[in-house]
């Protein structure tokens, strides 16, 4: 598949479609998902043309993962969450919906199932609110 550059990812990158923003930089660019899995689930992207993890550039696999790891650190300490899962998934066969390059970060706790993926979507508000929160908290 050729990369599309009028992916919903792609848009957010260039401003031209909302996010509930928590960080960015010059290479990636993290938000909270409207249809989490969990209380807290944060995608991080790259600002990179790329649909998959093999279509993107050493550096911007560099960036991508520094900025994910990043966003853990701060998903965990304001959910309190025991555990995080990261999710990057390449090509529809292994579920990705979006074809632009990115990390699911998403709080774990023993005994809490996720929600199936892209079935609700969140309160605005609500994620409003813990975007600013998860921002505040990335060292």
């Amino acid at each position: 598949m050729t990369y599309d550059p009028n992916n919903i990812f792609a848009k957010i990158v260039r401003g031209e479609a909302p996010c509930f923003k928590v960080y960015e930089d010059a290479h990636t660019l993290a938000f909270m998902d409207i249809m989490p899995q969990a209380e807290g689930h944060t995608l991080v992207i790259t600002k990179e043309g790329a649909e998959s993890i093999l279509d993107l550039s050493p550096e911007g696999a560099a960036a991508l993962i520094k900025t994910t790891q990043k966003i853990a650190a701060a998903v965990k300490r304001v959910t309190n969450a025991p555990g995080i899962l990261l999710a990057q998934l390449n090509g529809a066969a292994a579920g990705q919906t979006v074809f632009h390059i990115h990390f699911h970060v998403i709080p774990r706790t023993s005994g809490l199932d996720l929600k199936l993926h892209a079935r609700e979507t969140a309160n605005f508000e609500q994620l409003k609110t813990l975007a600013a929160k998860i921002a505040a908290a990335v060292k």
